[in-house]
């Protein structure tokens, strides 16, 4: 249902929320997240545009949040690289439909609405901060130290 972009803005952006107090380079990320370099260097430089993570030049240089992990939700990253288009009006042009969906369409739209209110309404932090039994695909910060992490929380 979502693309490849989504899928890695996605990565970069839990792996950069185990790590809110620190920047991070490029590589670093692709790395860790197993994101191809160049191409997540642009996808990092759409969410620097929109505003989800900060970027610095130079050394001590890199990409972080711009918020705490508990102000930036996964909507805020989807539409940062590939907004959801919500369905307005008849896909097919039908003049007689116009904005009163037929049934088909209007279903699409209510689950595209329903994807839309679960990613507005979850954090980065509480992604991270979840109780898993599951391995991370990040494996930095160590897993006892997120572990600690959750404890204090």
């Amino acid at each position: 249902m979502f693309s490849q972009t989504v899928e890695y803005a996605l990565r970069a952006v839990v792996y950069l929320a185990q790590n809110p107090d620190r920047s991070c380079t490029t590589e670093e990320v692709a790395k860790a997240t197993k994101v191809p370099p160049a191409y997540l260097a642009k996808i990092l430089q759409g969410m620097v545009r929109s505003g989800v993570i900060r970027s610095q030049r130079g050394v001590g240089g890199g990409v972080k949040l711009a918020r705490m992990p508990e102000e930036v939700t996964i909507l805020e990253v989807v539409n940062a690289v590939e907004p959801i288009q919500r369905i307005k009006v008849c896909p097919l042009g039908l003049s007689t439909h116009g904005a009163n969906l037929c049934p088909l369409h209007k279903r699409l739209d209510n689950a595209l609405a329903a994807v839309e209110s679960a990613f507005a309404g979850t954090t980065l932090a509480e992604v991270v901060n979840e109780p898993t039994t599951s391995v991370p695909l990040c494996e930095f910060p160590p897993m006892q130290e997120l572990q600690t992490r959750r404890k204090k929380a």
